[in-house]
């Protein structure tokens, strides 16, 4: 008879998985050890190893499942074995969300329903949810036929939960144009989410974009002359380009208050707080994770704060409350050779900068002689709606100001 490959149970509190990925197909010889299959619980995800040599006669659990620990994902044998299907999932759940009323759906037995976590249904659909997912969806209220899932069969995870921003609900989109195609149509997943934010933004806005180029020659300077002052060299980023230049635009942020502020659903509010919103590269698309109290923070607690946000939400491990709640963002192409672009306000922020590569100019001094720069390109959009143009400009010359006298960021 066939051999059973089941849900692992991988610590004492372990009660289900679910079965994130197959690296095989029915049909495929395997040997013993082998990986076979990706499955996460609510603490780690894991890869299951073939249980002896032999071809995969049957996989019954399908991307997205939720499998209790010691539940049935496949069966491992000889060709022609017989399997025991007595405790077998439905063949294909996918089928199941595509079926008519008038057509025959699968039946799931007793001992079936007390082995399968059944998923939500919203109109009529399966919402493929994880267990963790799902238990942070409830402590934080969260409606999770809201959210858009980026796992298998557009399952929910514990990340899309974490990045999900109450503020971007349903109910608060625009209406769809007749005829036109919802914002989105035909993506799924993160990009999706990201595709029908983007389109808000540019819809809901009024939105410019302000460029110049900031002489930072004397900052770099200022950075060599800082680190020679220390016996160790500063290795988290308290120096850092990036963290120097986060650091004028807090202080610029705080002479201008009018830029750290929210306009959403017709209200207008400045926040007194500096939240500082990151933005974020990650495989599955961009993310905002964000430093909190920003405007509290030294070059020395800032550097190592913007290294921990990104490397976590890269990693899936940033705290869930670290996705949201920016009140003004920053934008990094410069690793990228990129010099000027337009970025996209992060709504309902008023403001966000992108930050080009640095460039190396030819000048003029004041005797004629031929000097080398260094030019640090800057791109200012923000909602005319509510900043025109010369403040922008102001803010602009501000976070210059800042930069151009360095010194002025240890303050």
């Amino acid at each position: 008879m066939a051999t059973e490959i089941v849900m692992p149970k991988l610590g004492l509190t372990m009660t289900e998985g679910t079965v994130e990925k197959w690296m095989v197909r029915e049909g495929d010889q395997v040997e013993q050890g082998d990986p076979i299959v990706e499955i996460s619980s609510e603490k780690l995800t894991n890869e299951v190893e073939a249980p002896e040599a032999g071809k995969i006669l049957k996989i019954i659990a399908h991307e997205g499942d939720v499998i209790p620990s010691k539940g049935t994902m496949a069966y491992i044998g000889e060709e022609g074995e017989t399997i025991d299907t007595g405790a077998q999932l439905e063949e294909n759940p996918e089928k199941s969300l595509v079926k008519t009323e008038d057509q025959k759906k699968t039946e799931v037995t007793k001992e079936e329903s007390s082995k399968i976590k059944q998923l939500p249904v919203k109109e009529g659909g399966r919402i493929f949810i994880t267990p963790v997912a799902r238990k942070i969806a409830e402590e934080k209220g969260i409606d999770i036929s809201d959210v858009n899932g980026t796992g298998g069969n557009g399952r929910i995870t514990r990340l899309d939960i974490e990045r999900y921003v109450p503020s971007e609900k349903a109910s608060t989109q625009p209406q769809t144009v007749a005829g036109m195609p919802e914002h989105g149509a035909g993506l799924k997943g993160m990009r999706k989410t990201i595709a029908e934010r983007m389109m808000r933004s540019v819809q809901s806005t009024a939105q410019v974009t302000n460029q110049r180029k900031v002489d930072v020659t004397d900052l770099m300077a200022f950075r060599k002359d800082i680190q020679g002052k220390f016996n160790e060299p500063l290795t988290n980023g308290e120096l850092s380009v990036n963290t120097l230049l986060t650091k004028a635009v807090i202080l610029a942020l705080r002479e201008m208050p009018e830029m750290n502020a929210w306009y959403y659903g017709g209200e207008h509010t400045q926040v007194a707080e500096i939240h500082i919103g990151m933005a974020t590269a990650i495989e599955e698309g961009l993310i905002v994770p964000v430093i909190k109290d920003a405007q509290n923070m030294s070059l020395s607690q800032l550097g190592p704060a913007i290294q921990k946000i990104a490397a976590e939400a890269r990693q899936g491990t940033l705290d869930g409350g670290l996705y949201s709640g920016s009140t003004f963002t920053i934008t990094n192409l410069g690793g990228y050779e990129i010099e000027y672009f337009t970025p996209i306000l992060n709504t309902p922020e008023v403001g966000i900068l992108g930050v080009g590569a640095i460039q190396k100019e030819l000048e003029l001094d004041d005797s004629g002689g031929v000097i080398q720069k260094l030019k640090l390109p800057l791109s200012l959009s923000y909602d005319h709606q509510i900043i025109d143009g010369a403040p922008a400009a102001e803010f602009l010359q501000k976070i210059a100001s800042y930069l151009q006298d360095p010194y002025r960021l240890l303050i």
